[in-house]
């Protein structure tokens, strides 16, 4: 059952689908990309959802690995953020715990250096992809 939780909760942010996605959250959930400061509460959770669906154009969250005890879930993945032509990949680390099916907690963990990295590639990506559409629509 809680990965079930997890996965459909994920699975609602890769279709952006804020509103969608609470419906997981506990109205105490603490939600933290180590290192960080955590967002606590729903309110907080929320307007951090809702900013990147309005600023992120994707969002995929690749599961390689989940795993359950109890409630406690845990999950390696590759995500992928997407704003317009640019896309960034790394991989995360994910602990969520899940009380009467809701998440309590989602705690992220990632290289820094690796995000940077992707950030970066992506930018190149996105600006070698710019002049291409351009010259392909003249």
């Amino acid at each position: 059952m809680s990965t079930a939780t997890v996965t459909g909760f994920l699975a609602a942010l890769e279709d952006l689908d804020i509103d969608r996605a609470l419906t997981y959250a506990d109205p105490e959930i603490v939600y933290q990309n180590v290192p960080l400061p955590p967002a606590r509460g729903i309110k907080a959770f929320e307007r951090q959802m809702r900013a990147m669906a309005r600023y992120g154009t994707g969002f995929e969250a690749r599961v390689h690995n989940i795993a359950a005890d109890g409630g406690t879930v845990l999950t390696e993945r590759t995500d992928a953020l997407v704003i317009g032509s640019w896309r960034a990949e790394f991989w995360v680390c994910g602990t969520f715990e899940v009380r009467d099916g809701k998440i309590v907690l989602w705690r992220d963990y990632f290289d820094w250096p690796t995000v940077i990295a992707a950030s970066v590639k992506g930018l190149l990506r996105a600006a070698l992809a710019g002049p291409r559409r351009q010259s392909a629509k003249a």
